[in-house]
């Protein structure tokens, strides 16, 4: 049985319908411009993350000038190839690492002026999921340490609260309270992913960074993880950044959808439009290579040609370019920035029709 076949969204009670969504989306059109407003959470801009080669004055150009938003409420997906920047543009909004520049706002506050008690105390509202359920436990920590420990970290010291609080949110992620004295090797993987998610959830975060949370899993486990995701999301009005390959879940489970190439953002629209009517030919390729759950049917495949560029020396112009079946001479010169193709939908690429350049200042 296909991701396709475990998952049947618009129809499951708490699942945003289809006019949700595209609500949604209208609200992030409105919310592209102009200073931070009411119905963001989080505002990034010009976000960049260069790591540095060891013995050379080189850098690694992992995240390099990426701007979006993301509305409470919403669930904003960023897809692309391992190695494009996601998980650090991930770790760069809750300083788990440090940005080399940008800006990154929530909830009105600039996360990356804050330092010390204020940054613990805005950690509160910010939570991650981590890919690996194996990796992100502590082996030698019974589960109610690992999913108390926020509290404690927090200052809940009450050790019967926080035993109350612990069964609490295992029963909110559909495990046994029972369980609270295991260990994590004596968990499946998706049992696992559900202590990391309850984790998350200890301390009432606003936002959860969900990165790549179901690769590691099974297709109907991963069903069940996000079907959880989405039922939590409405029962406490979470807002996710899902960071992810796995297209057919981003489709799923997304309001709209952002993609990432080589440290870039190409293209942003809502997750009904972008799969319906992908502009940028990297999302084209993207999205040509889902297998359709029917051996009847086949996909006309978008075969991208050559290897991904070093970001340690990325081409000149649209960084796409090399292996971009649509390039033509001027792709060289013009590094296109994102545009507003139709409302709400933004494309980085020149050939695409309506991307106008910028006018140039007098």
């Amino acid at each position: 049985m296909s991701f396709d076949q475990q998952l049947n969204f618009d129809k499951r009670p708490g699942a945003a319908s289809v006019p949700e969504r595209e609500a949604m989306a209208a609200r992030a059109r409105d919310a592209v411009e102009g200073e931070q407003s009411a119905d963001e959470l989080v505002r990034v801009r010009g976000l960049l993350k260069h790591f540095p080669v060891e013995g050379s004055d080189d850098v690694v150009r992992a995240v390099d000038g990426v701007t979006f938003e993301i509305l409470r409420g919403e669930t904003l997906g960023l897809v692309g190839e391992s190695g494009c920047g996601k998980s650090t543009v991930g770790r760069c909004i809750l300083r788990l690492i440090e940005p080399t520049a940008g800006k990154v706002e929530f909830d009105g506050r600039d996360v990356l002026a804050t330092d010390g008690r204020s940054l613990r105390e805005l950690r509160r509202e910010m939570q991650v999921i981590f890919q690996d359920p194996y990796a992100s436990l502590n082996p030698r920590m019974r589960v109610r340490d690992i999913v108390g420990e926020p509290l404690v970290i927090h200052g809940l010291k009450d050790k019967e609260e926080k035993r109350t609080r612990v069964a609490e949110l295992l029963s909110k992620v559909g495990l046994d309270p029972d369980y609270m004295n295991r260990y994590p090797h004596e968990f499946s993987g998706g049992q696992r992913q559900r202590i990391g998610i309850a984790r998350a959830l200890a301390l009432n975060p606003k936002l959860i960074i969900a990165d790549e949370p179901v690769s590691a899993l099974d297709v109907s486990v991963q069903a069940q993880v996000v079907n959880l995701l989405q039922d939590l999301q409405s029962e406490f009005g979470l807002t996710y950044l899902f960071i992810s390959h796995g297209l057919a879940v981003v489709e799923h489970i997304s309001t709209r959808v952002a993609v990432m190439y080589l440290g870039r953002i190409v293209e942003v629209a809502s997750a009904l439009e972008l799969y319906a009517q992908p502009l940028h030919p990297y999302t084209q390729a993207l999205l040509s290579a889902i297998p359709i759950p029917d051996p009847t049917r086949k996909r006309d495949r978008i075969i991208l040609t050559g290897d991904v560029p070093t970001p340690i020396n990325p081409p000149s112009g649209c960084r796409f370019r090399t292996r971009c079946p649509a390039a033509i001479p001027e792709c060289a010169q013009i590094d296109p920035d994102l545009r507003e193709i139709s409302p709400g939908h933004t494309v980085a690429c020149i050939r695409v029709p309506g991307w106008t350049e910028a006018p140039t200042a007098a």
